[in-house]
């Protein structure tokens, strides 16, 4: 018997025109985010009014368009553009229209207020679904690097700086040769010196910021130490705090692609980033709070990124930290003294692994005594059987969700620059992620 294959025929075209949808599976995950677009207020979306010009793509459609993308890992708006082309479900949510990238860039970047309420909406749903909780919540939080639109070869020292402006200032006085265009050479002298003095302008207003805060933590160090000295009668051990240096040091930096971004340690290199921050519940894993900071650490951001928080989500009644976030004073400033969320914070590094003495079951150590320092109160805290189990959902909750972002995505590069875009960027991943969680979680929207 002869074997037998099935027909693929290209010539014949379709006698009626397709449905879509039948070419797209009914568990697919493209329903889902046009069933939760249609379900969100788009009212803030900038739309032009006057009807001049070509037809505009209706809001509902573009922000569908753009977390469909970033929640499968298509970030570029030229990729988009083809997407809409190549992919079945990207042309089903489309309706076989065909944004061009710059509409879909120019969309992206012009409706920073909308893609901000999307991100709350999106938790609202998920709230009216019962599937977030609302209220006394508990979040991890924690910050990733990650790189900015900007090489750190285009960055420039401060040192380097001083003196590319005295070479520029040199070949500025010096003679044309022969054959320049004086007005053109001449403007791209002054261009050149402009740069290189609002790049010192900014390194300085950085560097004085920055003097502000190591001045003040200087003083609260030296009355400490006195303050000490007083009660027991004995000279403190040890150096003396060091005062802070003012002015710009000889190897701060300023990028001249992206100024807001900074060189910052991701992994074993240093590279041109940001710091992304989120607040993620630890029962759904989803992302309650997120913005993005320009400091190269963490040990200042705990406060700001649980005011972050979305209101939706309620009071938060613990966060759980790492120890690249804990200060005494940021754990007493988030508690305010009972009236904000409990911290939970490693107060040293700990190894990834568990020793044997870790696994076996013991007694709560016994109660720090009184006058005992914030960072004895805080281990304590965290040696106790509740506070060992509190804090040990934290890295099975917010690590795993930059693994996803960055990993399962591949989102590990801001496409837009400055530190306001790059923020609005991180809204939107964390919106997309969201949805697909919720997609995952098995949520259902109620259409109509």
């Amino acid at each position: 018997m002869a074997a037998k294959f099935v027909n693929i025929d290209r010539d014949t075209p379709l006698l009626l025109p397709p449905d879509l949808r039948d070419w797209v599976k009914p568990d697919h995950m493209v329903h889902f985010v046009m069933d939760a677009v249609d379900a969100l207020d788009l009212s803030a979306a900038i739309v032009n009014e006057r009807g001049t010009g070509s037809a505009q793509y209706p809001p509902s459609m573009m922000p569908g368009l753009l977390i469909c993308s970033y929640a499968t890992g298509t970030f570029s708006s030229r990729r988009i553009e083809s997407q809409t082309y190549e992919n079945v479900a990207v042309r089903l949510l489309c309706a076989d229209t065909h944004p061009d990238h710059d509409s879909i860039c120019k969309f992206r970047r012009e409706n920073k207020e909308l893609l901000g309420s999307a991100f709350h909406q999106v938790l609202e749903l998920a709230a009216n679904a019962h599937v977030l909780k609302v209220g006394d919540i508990i979040v991890s939080i924690d910050g990733s690097k990650i790189l900015a639109n900007a090489s750190k070869h285009g960055a420039m020292s401060h040192d380097h700086l001083e003196k590319q402006m005295k070479l520029a200032e040199e070949a500025d006085s010096a003679p044309l040769q022969d054959g320049l265009s004086i007005p053109v050479e001449i403007k791209r002298r002054e261009d050149r010196i402009a740069k290189l003095k609002e790049a010192k302008k900014v390194m300085e207003e950085r560097a004085k910021k920055r003097f502000e805060i190591e001045q003040a933590e200087h003083e609260a160090k030296v009355a400490a130490r006195e303050a000490k000295e007083k009660e027991t009668g004995k000279k403190s051990r040890g150096k003396k705090p060091e005062p802070p240096t003012a002015g710009p040091g000889p190897e701060d930096q300023y990028n001249f692609t992206d100024p807001e971004s900074r060189i910052m340690k991701d992994g074993g290199s240093f590279e041109q980033c940001y710091n992304a921050q989120v607040a993620v519940e630890v029962g759904t894993m989803l992302i309650v709070g997120q913005r993005v900071s320009d400091a190269p650490n963490d040990k200042e951001q705990m406060q700001p990124t649980l005011a972050a928080v979305s209101p939706v989500a309620g009071t938060v009644a613990a966060a759980l930290v790492d120890s690249g976030y804990y200060s005494g004073k940021a754990v007493a400033a988030v508690e305010e003294d009972g009236k904000g969320p409990k911290v939970s914070a490693a107060v040293k590094r700990h190894g990834h692994g568990r020793s044997v003495r870790q696994l076996e079951e013991r007694p709560d150590p016994p109660a720090p005594p009184p006058g005992a320092s914030a960072g004895e109160i805080m281990a304590h805290r965290l040696e106790t059987k509740a506070g060992r189990d509190l804090y040990g959902l934290r890295k099975q909750t917010v690590e795993p969700v930059f693994g996803i972002v960055k990993e399962a995505l591949g989102f590990r590069r801001f496409l837009l620059r400055g530190l306001e875009m790059a923020s609005l960027e991180w809204t939107l991943v964390s919106t997309s992620y969201n949805m697909k969680r919720l997609f995952n979680l098995g949520m259902t929207i109620k259409v109509g």
